[in-house]
C-alpha cells in the first residue's frame, strides 16, 4: 500500500483543532489556562483524568497511560488503520494527500468521494422525512410492532423508501447530482431497456423500511431496506450494492454508536440483524452490531480488534495500563437456536484464533433473538441473555457432541475424535487441562484418554500448519504496517515514583522542554547533558529533544512535540505524551521564562551534586599524596564554585 507523504501528515497534524476532534467523542470541560479534561473514552473512570492541550496537539489519560496527537486519538477512538485515520482528517480539513509511490489522490478522486458521501446524506435525510408520509404508515406500524417508538426510530435514522419508481432520483437530480453519481452511490440502478434505447435509471429501494449503514466514523456510506408487502417480489433485505464507499465485509452497523462503549468496556456483542441492534441498544447493551448482508469475517475481526484494543502488549506495559487491561475484551456472538444459528457459530469459531480476546456464545433458551426476546419479556432479559454468555469453546465442543450416541463405545469414541481438535485450539493453554477434565465429565471416559487424543490433536494441527504455534501470533489489526499506536507498550523499567523530589525536578525541566520552548534560552540548556537526567525514560526523551534539533529548533508548539515523539520512538511515546500533557503553572510570558529557568536550574543543581559527592568518593579512593588527589581536588572546587553561583543567580 502506498505511503502517505510525510509532509501530508503533518499538515494534518498543524490543521486539525484536537479539541474538536476530541470534543465530538468527549464532554470536555476547562482544566486551568490551555488544558481540557473529562472522563477516558477507552476505560471506564468516575473522575476526569483524560487531559487535552489543544495548543500542543495532544492528548493524555493520566488513568490508563493512553496518549498522542489526533491520529493516535482518531484510531483509536474509531477504530481506524494510521491511513484511514489520516484521510478522514484530512478531508475534514480539506487537504489533498499525496503518496510516495507516485500516486496522488487527485482532486477528482478526493471530491468524487465527497460527493458520494453528500448524496447519501441527501437520501438518508429523504427517506427520514418519507417516513412521516401517509404511504409510510405501514412501515410505522411494523416499527411500533417491534416495539420501537418515534424517538426510536429517529435515534437510528430509519426512513421509508416510497413506491414509485424515480422519487428518490429526481430529489437528488433537484439537489445537483448527476447520474453518474447517484448510480455511483448505489441508492439508484440502471434498468435494462431494449436494444437501442438508453438504460433508464430508477431507485433501488421502492416501499420499504429503510436503515442507513454508517462507517465507524458516522457518515452514510449505504442503506438495508426491509420489505413490507407481500407482494413485494424481492428479498426480505435488500443492501446498497458493493460502491466505492459501501464494502459489506467491512462494514457493521451499529458501529458508530457502540463505539465508545466498546472501547471504554472492551466487550462487543454481535447480533445477526438491524432489530436486534436496536433492541440491545435500547435494552442497554449499548455495545451491539451486525453484520450487513453478509456473514461475520476475517475483515469485520480486523474492525474489532482495533476498537477492543485487542493487541498483545509488551512485557514492559506501563503499570496503569496494567491495571486497567486486566481483563481481557470479550467477544460475544448471539444466535439463534435453529441449525441455521449453530452452522453461524461454528463459523465464528474458525475465525475465533483471529482474536486475542475471549470469545462467547448467548443463546436464548427458547431461541429468541433480542429483538423478540426484548418484546416479550423486557430489556432486562436482553441484558441477562448476554450475561448468561457461554465460552465459544464450550458451545462448539457440545455441539460437536451432541451429534453422536454417547450411550455407545462407538460414539463415545466419535465424538472425542470430533471433540480434541476443539480443545487442541484453545489459545489459553492454562484452560486447555481443565476443558480436558470436563470432555472427559461429558463423555464420561477418562482423563488420561482425553489429554492423550487432545495432545494428538496439537501435534496435527502444528504438523498442518493450522496450529498456534505455526500460524504465529494474530496479524496486526490493521493490516498494513502503520505506526504503531502511542503508549501501546512502555519502557521496561518500573513507572517513575512522582513522590521522588529528583524524578519531580526532571520531570518539570522536560515539561517545560516540550511545552514552552519559545520561554528557554539555549543557554540555559547548552550545561544539560543526558547524564543529567537519572530516570531512563526521561533521558530517553531528553535524547530525543537533542535528535529533534534542540529547542533552538523549536517553532509551533504542536509540530515541536511530534517530532520529539517520532525521535524517542514507540517505546517511550507514551511518556513523553504525557509530558506534553501534564498541566503546568500558569505564568505570563516573563513569569514563564522565569519558571522555566527555575526548572532547569534544578536539574543542573542535582547533576552537580552526583558530580561532586562522585568526585568526593574518588578523592577517597585515590588517598591524599597520591596521583590524582590534586585534580580531583581541583575538579570539586570548580563544581562547587557552579552550583554556588547557579543557586545565587
Amino acid at each position: 500500500m502506498a505511503s502517505i507523504l510525510r509532509d501530508d501528515i503533518d499538515a494534518v497534524r498543524e490543521r486539525t483543532r484536537i479539541d474538536e476532534i476530541v470534543g465530538e467523542r468527549v464532554s470536555l470541560k476547562k482544566a486551568g489556562v490551555g488544558s481540557l479534561k473529562g472522563l477516558c473514552p477507552f476505560h471506564d473512570e468516575k473522575t476526569p483524568s483524560f487531559h487535552v492541550r489543544p495548543a500542543i496537539g495532544r492528548w493524555h489519560c493520566f488513568g490508563c497511560g493512553e496518549g498522542g496527537d489526533a491520529i493516535s486519538f482518531i484510531m483509536k477512538s474509531d477504530g481506524l488503520p494510521f491511513a484511514e485515520a489520516v484521510e478522514y482528517l484530512a478531508g475534514r480539513a480539506g487537504i489533498t494527500l499525496r503518496y510516495e509511490s507516485g500516486g496522488r489522490r487527485s482532486e477528482e478522486s478526493g471530491s468524487g468521494k465527497k460527493r458520494l458521501l453528500e448524496a447519501n446524506k441527501v437520501a438518508a435525510e429523504f427517506f427520514t422525512e418519507a417516513l412521516g408520509s401517509p404511504e409510510a404508515k405501514i412501515g410505522r406500524d411494523f416499527l411500533i410492532s417491534r416495539g420501537f417508538e418515534k424517538e426510536a426510530a429517529a435515534t437510528f435514522g430509519i426512513g421509508y423508501a416510497p413506491k414509485g419508481w424515480t422519487n428518490l432520483v429526481e430529489h437528488l437530480r433537484r439537489k445537483g447530482f448527476t447520474e453518474a453519481e447517484i448510480e455511483a452511490s448505489g441508492v439508484a440502478s440502471r434498468a435494462q431497456q431494449s436494444s437501442g434505447r438508453e438504460a433508464r435509471l430508477f431507485d433501488r429501494f421502492r416501499g420499504r423500511l429503510v436503515w442507513p449503514i454508517r462507517a465507524v466514523t458516522g457518515e452514510v456510506v449505504g442503506f438495508g431496506a426491509r420489505k413490507l408487502e407481500e407482494d413485494d417480489d424481492g428479498p426480505k433485505y435488500l443492501n446498497t450494492p458493493e460502491t466505492a464507499l459501501y464494502k459489506k465485509s467491512q462494514v457493521l452497523y451499529g458501529l458508530d454508536l457502540a463505539k465508545k462503549a466498546i472501547s471504554s468496556t472492551r466487550r462487543v456483542v454481535v447480533v445477526e440483524g438491524y432489530t436486534d441492534v436496536m433492541a440491545c441498544h435500547l435494552a442497554g447493551v449499548p455495545t451491539a452490531v451486525a453484520t450487513c448482508g453478509t456473514a461475520f469475517g476475517e475483515e469485520h475481526v480486523r474492525v474489532l480488534r482495533r476498537l477492543l484494543g485487542d493487541t498483545e502488549r509488551g512485557p514492559g506495559a506501563v503499570l496503569a495500563q496494567q491495571t486497567v487491561s486486566a481483563t481481557r475484551p470479550e467477544v460475544v456472538f448471539t444466535f439463534d437456536a435453529d441449525e441455521a444459528g449453530q452452522n453461524a457459530a461454528l463459523k465464528a469459531f474458525q475465525l475465533e484464533s483471529g482474536f486475542l480476546s475471549q470469545t462467547f456464545v448467548a443463546i436464548a433458551p427458547d431461541g429468541l433473538d433480542p429483538c423478540d426476546l426484548r418484546l416479550q419479556r423486557g430489556d432486562d432479559a436482553v441484558a441477562e441473555l448476554v450475561g448468561s454468555r457461554v465460552p465459544l469453546y464450550e458451545f462448539v465442543v457440545k455441539a460437536a457432541l451432541a451429534g453422536n450416541d454417547l450411550e455407545t463405545a462407538e460414539g463415545r469414541v466419535a465424538a472425542l475424535r470430533a471433540a480434541a481438535p476443539v480443545v487442541a485450539r484453545i489459545k489459553d493453554t492454562a484452560l486447555r487441562p481443565e476443558y480436558a477434565r470436563q470432555l472427559a465429565k461429558w463423555l464420561g471416559v477418562e482423563v488420561d484418554q482425553v489429554r492423550s487424543s487432545v495432545q494428538a490433536a496439537q501435534k496435527a494441527l502444528a504438523e498442518s500448519g493450522r496450529g498456534r504455534g505455526q500460524r504465529g501470533r494474530p496479524t496486526p489489526p490493521d493490516g498494513e504496517s502503520a505506526p504503531p499506536a502511542e503508549g501501546a507498550s512502555a519502557p521496561a523499567e518500573p513507572a517513575p515514583n512522582p513522590r521522588d523530589p529528583v524524578v519531580r525536578a526532571e520531570k518539570m525541566a522536560l515539561e517545560v522542554l516540550l511545552q514552552v520552548p519559545d520561554s528557554v534560552e539555549e543557554a540555559w540548556v547548552a550545561p544539560l547533558d543526558s547524564e543529567a537526567f537519572t530516570v531512563p525514560q526521561y533521558r530517553a526523551v531528553w535524547d530525543g529533544i537533542a535528535a529533534a534539533g534542540g529547542v533552538a529548533q523549536a517553532q509551533a508548539a504542536g509540530s515541536w512535540v511530534n517530532r520529539v515523539v517520532e525521535e524517542v520512538g514507540p517505546t517511550v511515546a507514551g511518556v513523553a505524551s504525557e509530558l506534553a500533557v501534564s498541566p503546568m503553572p500558569n505564568h505570563r510570558p516573563a513569569e514563564a521564562s522565569r519558571y522555566a529557568r527555575k526548572c532547569l536550574a534544578a536539574v543542573r543543581d542535582l547533576a552537580l551534586t552526583r558530580r561532586i559527592a562522585e568526585t568526593r568518593g574518588k578523592m577517597q579512593r585515590i588517598g591524599e599524596g597520591n596521583v590524582g588527589y590534586e585534580e580531583a581536588f581541583a575538579e570539586i572546587v570548580t563544581l562547587e564554585a557552579e552550583r554556588r553561583g547557579l543557586r545565587e543567580e
